[in-house]
């Protein structure tokens, strides 16, 4: 191993040196649900991106139309009435759903569909977790 390199950083990189990216969804699937034990900060700054992405209210709503659309996807003409927004900035709400790696798309002709991916959902619901029930004064 290269002197200097740290192991992490090393193994990173294929012997091609393409860096293997992973997503905040796929950072989420790692990580022990958050009434379990402390994230640690290198787990919160990991993570923090796929929360931010779903914490704004046109992503949050965007997630659930394509989520509940029969057959599990929808293309960017069926999502633009449910807004009073323009395509391109419907466009780009999904953009950054996808750079997070909550959603998955398929360009066909001139038009993208998206779809929810339902490990990275899965992921999240794993991350939060269940928090134990409140007891008043316990």
């Amino acid at each position: 191993m290269p002197q200097g390199i740290d192991f992490c950083q090393y193994r990173c990189v294929s012997n091609s040196l393409s860096l293997t990216v992973i997503s905040p969804a796929d950072t989420a699937a790692c990580c022990a649900p958050l009434s379990a034990e402390p994230l640690t900060m290198e787990q919160s700054e990991q993570v923090a991106p796929l929360l931010k992405a779903l914490a704004d209210p046109v992503r949050l709503r965007l997630m659930s139309l394509v989520a509940s659309r029969e057959g599990g996807e929808a293309c960017v003409c069926d999502l633009n009435d449910a807004f009073d927004l323009s395509q391109p900035t419907i466009s780009h709400h999904l953009k950054v759903l996808h750079e997070a790696g909550l959603v998955d798309r398929d360009k066909r002709g001139v038009w993208v569909y998206y779809r929810v991916r339902p490990q990275a959902l899965a992921s999240l619901a794993a991350l939060i977790g269940c928090a134990p029930p409140y007891t008043p004064g316990g």
